[in-house]
This record gives C-alpha cells, structure tokens and sequence, in this order.
C-alpha cells in the first residue's frame, strides 16, 4: 500500500523534480483519483439503486415505496459507499500534511452527520405522508410530530458538528449548554409552545385537518389544511390562507364547527322585527278573514272553540274585546311560522325546531326562528334562510302586522 501511495512521488523525483514538490504533486494526484473513484462510485451506485428501487415498487401493492423514491432515499443511501471510500483513502493522501489530515477527516465527520439526517429526512417525510393517505391518520397532525423529531435530530447532529470541529467531546459540550438552557428556552420559545400545543390539540381532539374553524382574533373563517409545530393554516371562505400559532389554540378561545357537521344539520337562528303599533286582538271578522289561511285554518278553528267555551263558561263581558282570553294576530302569526317550518322539506325535523318571541326592543317585538337546515353547504344553506325569510317577509301583511324599518324622513 505504501508504493501506491508514493507512486506519483517515486516517478517524479526519478525525473529529478524537488522533494517538496513532489510531495504536492502526489497528494493532489491521489486526491483527484480517490474523487474519480468515489464519483464514479456514486453514480453507479445511484443507477442500481434507483433501478432496484422502481422495479420493488412496481412489484408492491403499496405506495409507500413510490413515496420513498419521490423524497430521494435511494439517492441518499447512494451516497454512504463514496463516503466510506473518502473516509478510507483521505486519511492515507493526507499522511505527509497531518494538519490538513485533520481538518478533513473532521470534515468528513460533519458530512456523515449531514448525511445521516438527509437519510433520516427522506424517511421521516415519507412516512408522514404516507400515514396522510389513511384514512385513521388523515385528520392528525402528523406533521407536529415530524418537526419534532426532525427538531431533535438535527439539534443532535448539530451539537455533534460542533463538537466535532472545536475537539470538544459531546457530552462536553452538552453540559455547557445547560448551563446556557435559559438562553436556549427563550431561542426556542415558539418551537416548545408549539410543540406541547400539538400535543395538547391532538390528545384532546380540538382541531383536525379538516374541521371547519372561526378565530375572530386572526380573522380565520374557513377549513383546517394543514397543522404543523409552529402554525395552523386555514384556507378562508375566500380562498386566502390565515396562518395561526399553533399554541393559540389552546391560549385563546375558538369556534369548531365539527359538532354541527356531525350533527347532520346547520343551525339557523333569524328574526324580524314586528311594529308593536300592527299587534291587536282578533276581532270575529278577523277570524273568518284569518281562517282562509289553510296552515292556520284548523288551529285557529280549535282555538276559537276553546276560547269561546272558556269566556262563556267564565261569563267574559265580550262588548270590550279585552275581556276573557282572545286569539292575536302576533299569536297567530306565530303559530303559522311554526307550521310553515315544520312543514318545509329543507329543516331537519329531528332537531330543535321553534318559532319564539323574543325581548321586546326599542324597534318592536323579534320573532325568532330557530331551526337547522338539512343541508350544511354553505350555497345551499344560504339559499334556504333565503327561501324562508322571503315568505315570512310576504306573509306578515296577511296577519295585519308590520315590519319595522328604519326611517330617515325626507329632508326639508
């Protein structure tokens, strides 16, 4: 071994060349024919991988295989067979320079580090984004826990770089950045509050990809896409992206929409308006007039029989119209929203379903409907409110009621 070493060197001080510069000269001829060896190396390595690697994943059912190629990992396993020849041979060249010997034999340290967390990456990634595609781990946010490995490997690999190059042992300096571990939590304050936040959401099940969320704090209105260590992306109803920190979800307060998707309805809780000044007792006019009105027609039918059986039996004087009980037109039109509700083929007839009166306010008296739609698409959804609130606002002329609008008056 030590001819071939000193081959270059041998040849050159037979043609009378200096002892020094043959010296150079052999060592930059052994170093540019170990680089040929180990590029060629590489690229063959590369070719046979890469071919063995395709025909497996043809061969396979899964597609975890395919995943791997597509993130580069029989590249980087490639690699490992050129690198150990540059570990073997580059100590050897560099035997008469022992202080470059050292520098590149740390080098050479560094890279196997670099290369170990390349292949560790393109394994990691893969996996997360095969684990993606099962339907268990779909809505998890797998890649909180990548980061955080990552995080950790690559805090390793770069405290052994370090360590490496400066010549101190590992455990060394790992002591000396404990006693800096103050400096290091405020560093990484963001990267450990994200990191116990990813835990806390995913063992709680707050948030999954894909749930719909509303964070009036950061103005997100949309679908959960993607959770990670550091940030919570919602892509908005408008399409825009709204990136939140992930440890807010825990810090501050949010509203998940997953209970009312899972509920098989879309709430909808509306009013109008009614002019106190419209609300009256029914008179028997009013009554004839009002039981035209087919949803109301039997209701008020009974109703009638009712009143009128208590006010005789209750000897009520009906010359004033405020005496004994009596039927409104507000009473009334409330019991035909109700109906009317109860009988549209779009509300969801398992779930709450009421027309109320609300608190009366300066404007007039609310009366509220509150139900849920079957269909939760937001276009259908809308059309529905659309739907219903176009024939209450028809209807309420009927009963003898008003709306109330705001009137700016006419300017003089």
């Amino acid at each position: 071994m030590l001819n071939i070493k000193h081959f270059v060197y041998d040849l050159l001080i037979d043609k009378g060349i200096s002892e020094q510069t043959a010296t150079y000269l052999n060592m930059l001829a052994m170093l540019l024919g170990i680089l040929l060896i180990a590029f060629s190396v590489d690229f063959v390595t590369k070719r046979i991988l890469r071919k063995f690697s395709a025909s497996v994943a043809k061969r396979t059912k899964t597609n975890f295989d395919d995943i791997l190629i597509e993130n580069k990992l029989p590249r980087n396993i490639a690699h490992i067979i050129p690198l150990g020849i540059l570990i073997e041979f580059i100590p050897q060249i560099f035997t008469d320079f022992s202080y470059a010997e050292n520098i590149i034999e740390k080098i050479l340290k560094v890279v196997v580090i670099i290369l170990a967390l390349s292949i560790i990456r393109s394994i990691l990634t893969p996996i997360k984004d095969y684990l993606k595609t099962l339907p268990h781990y779909k809505d998890k946010p797998i890649d909180s826990y990548i980061q955080v490995f990552m995080i950790f490997a690559w805090l390793i690999g770069a405290f052994s770089a370090i360590a490496i190059l400066t010549g101190i042992s590992f455990l060394g300096f790992a002591t000396t950045l404990g006693a800096a571990s103050a400096i290091i939590i405020l560093i990484f304050k963001d990267t450990i509050l994200g990191f116990v936040a990813s835990i806390q959401v995913s063992i709680n099940d707050m948030v999954r990809i894909g749930d719909w969320i509303t964070f009036e704090k950061y103005g997100a209105d949309g679908d959960v896409v993607e959770i990670n260590l550091a940030t919570v992306k919602v892509q908005n109803w408008d399409k825009t992206i709204t990136t939140i920190p992930t440890y807010a979800l825990i810090s501050d307060s949010f509203k998940n929409w997953r209970g009312m998707l899972a509920s098989g309805g879309r709430r909808i809780k509306r009013s109008v308006i009614i002019k106190v000044s419209t609300i009256k007792f029914l008179t028997n006019e009013d009554i004839e007039q009002f039981k035209k009105i087919q949803l109301v027609s039997n209701y008020i039918e009974n109703k009638s029989k009712e009143i009128n059986d208590y006010n005789t039996k209750n000897g009520a004087d009906k010359s004033v119209l405020i005496n004994g009980i009596n039927l409104t037109n507000f009473g009334v039109f409330r019991k035909y929203l109700q109906t009317y509700i109860e009988q549209h083929s779009a509300i969801h007839k398992e779930m709450t379903l009421m027309v109320r009166q609300l608190e009366p306010t300066p404007q007039g008296i609310p009366m509220e409907i509150y139900c849920f739609s079957k269909d939760q698409r937001w276009v259908n959804y809308e059309f529905i409110i659309g739907d219903i609130f176009d024939h209450v606002l028809a209807a309420v002329k009927y009963f003898d009621l008003e709306v109330y609008e705001l009137s700016l008056g006419k300017p003089n």
